[in-house]
């Protein structure tokens, strides 16, 4: 069952590294598009320079209208024409405000020379002019294109992989309730018949220990049956101190675990109420005990402490187990993890499912160290207490 989660966490990781790298391609591809368009329009703004030296330098007559075409040509590449002393001569495609042209021009050719080298223009007699110009609307498109793009296939991607997330989590909710009532159902008719024969061997000389032993395990499959009917529903929450429902869950497991293994109990002074399912929360508690025990290989000791904050009440379970890596501190919660050879891995999973039904409740791995044991945290939101009257 690990082998089949992990498989299916990298075919995730691989699916969005290729959708990356497929990104990352479309940017490369479309950043090279722009440097060659970029390139071609300074092509063009030595060629129009070039038929502008031409038209003001040297006999035209008879390449007048090529050159005034080429010059013309040029509808969509902002350009600013100045001397040797930066006095503007002339400019073209550049809207300028009615007021404060000379001072709009200027700062426009600090703009221009700041993005591209000016082309100089040969006019004879040692005197030069200086073509200032700037990227077309075009180019200016095409240099946001590939973040627009970047952004498409990212959120594209963001809302496949929640989609995908979503799908699957519904899926697996449909699973875990049919299990769990077909669970509860099949238990039933067994139970019922346990029940029968408990009272019926009252009757009989049977040593009244082991009967009592007996029908407190046959309650306790009742319980077991109710909270897997529960698994689904919404659960009903009423009033419960902490302290008194991990004491009760503490006496039970104490039982029922190997004489190797120590449970210890500390309790906060004070009761600790929260709007809670007894019936489930006992389950919690002893799915974290019995994963202790696990974690143990059946020899070590289980601290479990109470107590609260201004926001939050919580509750520690301790082990001194093997430990789990870091980098499976929220992996552990997720439905089929397990390192165990036979389960389900739904153990955990099942856990916090429960603890976030009770208002504020959440479950996490607070700290972890290989080979010395593990602390699980539950927080819960406070309750009022109640009245004594």
């Amino acid at each position: 069952m690990n082998i089949l989660y992990e498989s299916r966490q990298q075919l995730k990781y691989v699916f969005i590294i290729v959708a990356i790298l497929i990104a990352l391609a479309s940017v490369a591809v479309s950043d090279s598009l722009i440097k060659k368009l970029a390139q071609e329009e300074r092509s063009r703004m030595e060629i129009w320079t070039e038929a502008y030296r031409v038209l003001t330098t040297e006999d035209t007559d008879q390449n007048l209208m090529v050159i005034l075409r080429i010059i013309e040509g040029n509808t969509s590449i902002p350009v600013i024409l100045c001397d040797d002393h930066g006095n503007i001569l002339s400019h073209r495609n550049i809207p300028v405000p009615t007021e404060g042209d000379s001072v709009f021009l200027k700062r426009k050719v600090r703009e221009f020379q700041a993005k591209h080298t000016p082309i100089v223009v040969d006019i004879g007699n040692n005197s030069y002019q200086y073509l200032f110009y700037d990227d077309s609307i075009l180019l200016k498109r095409l240099l946001i294109y590939p973040y627009v793009q970047l952004s498409v296939v990212f959120v594209f991607i963001l809302i496949a992989f929640l989609a995908l997330a979503s799908t699957k989590r519904a899926e697996q909710n449909k699973v875990w309730v049919g299990l769990t009532k077909e669970t509860a159902h099949q238990l039933g008719t067994p139970i019922s018949s346990l029940i029968a024969w408990v009272e019926y061997l009252k009757t009989k000389d049977v040593e009244a220990t082991y009967l009592n032993e007996m029908e407190k395990d046959v309650k306790r499959l009742e319980v077991i049956a109710d909270r897997f009917s529960k698994v689904g529903s919404v659960p009903t929450l009423k009033l419960l101190d902490i302290n008194e429902a991990v004491r009760s869950s503490c006496n039970y497991m104490s039982t029922r675990v190997s004489a190797k293994v120590r449970i210890v109990y500390q309790p906060a002074p004070e009761p600790l109420y929260v709007q809670m399912n007894e019936s489930l929360f006992s389950w919690v508690i002893e799915n974290l005990t019995k994963n202790a025990v696990d974690a143990m290989e059946g020899r070590g000791m289980i601290t479990i402490t109470t107590g609260r904050r201004k926001r939050h009440i919580w509750i520690d379970v301790t082990d001194t187990g093997k430990g789990i890596p870091k980098s499976r501190f929220k992996t552990v919660f997720s439905p089929g993890y397990t390192t165990k050879k036979r389960g389900w891995g739904l153990g955990l999973s099942l856990v916090r499912r429960i603890v976030e039904t009770s208002p504020g409740g959440r479950i996490y791995v607070r700290s972890s160290e290989p080979g010395k044991g593990t602390t699980f945290r539950i927080e819960l939101d406070p309750a009022s207490q109640p009245s004594n009257g």
